[in-house]
């Protein structure tokens, strides 16, 4: 259990199996996620064969490393020495009989499950004897958590609002994830915004150049990316800010609240920056999500003040 870092905290693990020539799974939710986590393990682990399989993506399926996402593990029947479950409480794989039987399937050895957001039945199905629980509140480089913003009012006045905010921190040199609950206002919203602003783009689901999309972003041809929830998870950026439009809705609970906060502020030198909630009224969720966020920052000051 943790936020920004569960990558961090498991290299060495990955690294002590690969010395002793175990095989070594790292298993994702989304194609997205596999390709993120492909490109940074395939930097941080570059002595050693590290490659990724996903759907359209499937002609190399050996190596140190294998990076897929839970789909592709039906191909490796009692292979892995160690398989890295990553987002268990994403979907698809949350609540998918067949994902659970593939996966138990597909290993010979030990495994780690990984989640920042895990409901209550993934914590009670591992306290249970012979299963352990790490729980870290602290990112890796130390820093406090974004803790979210409150903007309410009309549905208008939290259009010019985030339209101001974008100006602001383009100017500043910023990028930006603008949230939205579904696909169809993701494409509605991007045309009234690049009305105004032209260097950015948009992306969700059925989005068909999506990854090319991403990676141009990553690589500083846009300013911004309107997105659906398909960007909550396992999206490493430096200088983000983070708006989510409409978080009142009912697609935004707090796990998901959370998820999308914690694309903020990940990397090491730079590790703060802003969550914007836009909404038509205060949720139990969005309360829930910053108590839990400074719950954990009260952690960190605890620890550092008691050394």
């Amino acid at each position: 259990m943790c936020g920004s870092g569960k990558t961090e905290i498991i290299l060495k693990c990955i690294q002590y199996c690969i010395n002793c020539g175990d095989k070594v799974a790292f298993a994702v939710p989304r194609k997205d996620v596999c390709i993120e986590l492909s490109n940074r393990l395939k930097t941080i682990f570059n002595k050693n064969k590290v490659i990724s399989l996903f759907g359209g993506h499937t002609k190399e399926t050996k190596g140190d490393i294998i990076i897929l996402t839970t789909h592709q593990l039906y191909r490796y029947k009692s292979y892995f020495d160690l398989i890295i479950l990553d987002e268990i409480d994403a979907f698809p794989f949350k609540g998918d009989k067949i994902l659970e039987a593939m996966f138990y399937s597909s290993l010979k050895g030990h495994y780690i499950m990984m989640s920042a957001t895990p409901s209550k039945d993934v914590i009670n199905h591992f306290e249970k004897p012979g299963k352990d629980i790490l729980k870290l509140d602290i990112r890796f480089h130390h820093k406090p958590l974004p803790v979210p913003k409150f903007i309410k009012g009309p549905t208008i006045l939290l259009f010019i609002r985030m339209l101001f905010l974008l100006k602001r921190y383009t100017k500043e040199g910023k990028r930006v994830f603008i949230f939205v609950p579904t696909i169809s206002e993701c494409e509605q919203l991007f045309l009234y915004v690049h009305l105004l602003f032209k260097n950015g783009n948009y992306v969700h689901s059925k989005r068909r150049n999506r990854s090319e999309i991403i990676d141009a972003f990553r690589n500083k041809v846009y300013d911004y990316l309107v997105t659906t929830s398909v960007l909550e998870r396992g999206v490493t950026m430096p200088n983000l800010q983070v708006i989510i439009y409409k978080s009142h809705e009912k697609i935004y609970d707090k796990g998901t609240l959370i998820q999308i906060s914690g694309r903020v502020g990940r990397k090491q030198n730079a590790p703060y920056g802003d969550v914007i909630f836009l909404a038509n009224k205060i949720t139990k969720e969005m309360e829930e999500c910053v108590s839990e966020i400074n719950r954990s920052n009260k952690v960190l000051q605890d620890m550092f003040q008691s050394n």
